[in-house]
């Protein structure tokens, strides 16, 4: 396959990065190794070049590309697109990889049209089959997963949006780079298309779990709310956050922010423990990005020892707590 130009797009919010910018340059880097091609980081904002400036210094990529324009210092589609859109005609990335966030679904495929490119979204994985790139991506609310090539005959470049934890940010290698600007030319005549009032959490109270790198999160199987001690209890010992699946938030044992699921948060933590979780698969698409699953589960064929790295069968109150002692003598 001939050398091709991978793109990552980063996403930021008051020069801070998104989580899923990390693993997004890492599936950039991972691509690029398929295909033999090179990889640049593009940043979206204003007053963002010295950001730029230091990334570039500490990744492996070619570039860090960035558009610094007043007009991009609170995100809105329409500039967002107008900005990037004129920059991969240009430069013409083979691929364009965003993170799988709200913000990039909302945009990414304005700037598929603009270009002429073909979309896929949601990728979990991917890899070279028959010497084309050969997309994975859940359908049927993650009941299935479908297998995807780009036809020949699209044209243009590929965007795609990596789901969260399916290139684990670990892997990200360093190295430097230089940061180079993107014309922004495009948006000094652009009319903005929406007036944005401000930026607010849905609820002060809501926890963003995407956050966090080590969760616990209890089931059905916890048997009701006055026995979610033993999960408070481990979550304490580790600095974990607490999660759940959908029934313990229908039954009202947690608040709703904590659900983790296709109908709930998406998570990639580096440890988490499931206890009392049978693995529905509307649960799983929620958390199988995870680095390590510890599973808890008095069935030995629940579904969910099926994505753990360790599986523990047992009753969770006997094991929660045996655990905590473990990890409190642990350390220290």
């Amino acid at each position: 396959m001939a050398t091709a130009k991978v793109w990552a797009i980063l996403q930021q919010r008051d020069g801070e990065l998104h989580r899923q910018s990390r693993e997004t340059v890492a599936a950039a880097q991972e691509l690029a190794t398929l295909v033999g091609g090179t990889v640049d980081a593009v940043l979206l904002g204003s007053g963002i070049a010295p950001l730029a400036a230091t990334l570039a210094g500490q990744w492996a990529v070619e570039r860090v590309l960035h558009a610094d324009h007043a007009a991009l210092a609170t995100y809105t589609p329409g500039a967002y697109a107008t900005a990037l859109a004129p920059a991969i005609r240009e430069e013409a990335p083979a691929y364009v990889l965003f993170p799988h966030t709200y913000q990039s679904v909302e945009y990414f495929p304005r700037v598929a049209q603009q270009v002429g490119g073909a979309i896929v979204s949601a990728v979990g994985s991917f890899r070279l089959a028959d010497g084309a790139i050969q997309w994975t991506r859940p359908v049927l609310g993650g009941k299935l997963q479908a297998d995807v090539r780009v036809k020949a005959t699209s044209g243009g470049a590929t965007l795609a949006s990596i789901q969260p934890g399916a290139v684990s940010a670990d892997r990200l290698r360093a190295g430097s780079g230089v940061a180079a600007a993107l014309p922004t030319t495009a948006l000094d005549s652009w009319k903005p298309d929406r007036e944005i009032l401000g930026v607010e959490s849905a609820a002060k109270e809501e926890v963003d779990l995407s956050k966090a790198d080590i969760i616990v999160a209890a089931g059905r199987g916890v048997g009701g709310a006055d026995k979610m001690g033993v999960i408070q209890a481990l979550a304490e010992a580790l600095g974990a956050e607490i999660g759940a699946s959908r029934p313990v938030i229908d039954n009202g044992w947690l608040p709703r922010d904590r659900q983790i699921g296709s109908s709930g948060q998406t998570v990639a933590p580096k440890l988490y423990v499931a206890a009392g979780i049978s693995g529905a698969i509307q649960h799983l698409v929620g958390m199988k990005g995870a680095s390590c699953i510890v599973a808890i589960n008095k069935d030995p064929n629940a579904p969910i020892f099926a994505i753990a790295r360790y599986g523990i069968v047992g009753d969770l109150h006997e094991v929660l707590p045996a655990l905590t002692a473990a990890v409190k003598e642990a350390k220290g």
